[in-house]
């Protein structure tokens, strides 16, 4: 016996009988022809918070990247193994990426680990906890603010993180050139769960608003 989980055995099933007959002439066009998506999302792996799902995209419309906390490192062309950083370097210098869009989320459990280190049972020096380190001393910051609830400086991190990850994206040399050349232009967005509300960074101010529609 192959020990698959069932239900995923199922769900395949249901997507063969269902969307891949509808949109299969799609699938197979981008089988032969590549993919040609226009916007990058960079978000959290957090099962909850599945960008296509959130943009009710079809296949090859959005080219997606997902890691605990949707953070981004500075860039470091130092040899190691940066899995993040391949893949926006895939993403702006292969597709052709017009749109880098970072989104962050509520009851993101990185970011509550990071505010919260100590009743984090995951050891400061295994893979979480440095790539956490990832956003140096804003959780220090947000948790001397006393007057401010644990879900208030939860939401204000989560949002700070994503500002941060822009700022750190702007390190690649390749997407700074190309987003001052008005070549590629780089978004903020937040995605709350219980809701569904989606915010996004407004470029000029920094602030999150919902977007009109």
């Amino acid at each position: 016996m192959h020990g698959f989980p069932d239900h995923l055995l199922k769900g395949h099933a249901n997507f063969m009988a269902g969307r891949y007959m509808r949109e299969k002439d799609r699938i197979r066009d981008l089988a032969s022809e590549g993919q040609t998506p226009s916007t990058m999302i960079i978000a959290c792996c957090d099962s909850r918070a599945a960008p296509e799902m959130i943009f009710d995209a079809g296949p090859g419309e959005l080219f997606v990247l997902r890691n605990v906390a949707n953070l981004v490192p500075t860039y470091q062309p130092d040899g190691g193994q940066h899995g993040t950083s391949a893949g926006i370097e895939f993403a702006v210098k292969a597709l052709g990426i017009a749109n880098i869009v970072v989104m962050g989320h509520g009851r993101c459990g990185g970011i509550k680990a990071a505010l919260a280190p100590e009743s984090n049972p995951l050891d400061a020096g295994d893979f979480i906890g440095k790539w956490m380190s990832m956003l140096g001393d804003l959780p220090n910051q947000l948790g001397q603010n006393t007057l401010m609830t644990a879900a208030e400086r939860q939401t204000a991190l989560e949002r700070i993180s994503i500002r941060n990850s822009i700022h750190n994206l702007r390190t690649f040399p390749y997407v700074a050139e190309l987003e001052a050349a008005g070549k590629l232009a780089v978004h903020g967005a937040w995605f709350d769960i219980s809701t569904g509300e989606l915010w996004v960074m407004d470029n000029a101010s920094g602030d999150f608003v919902r977007p009109l529609i």
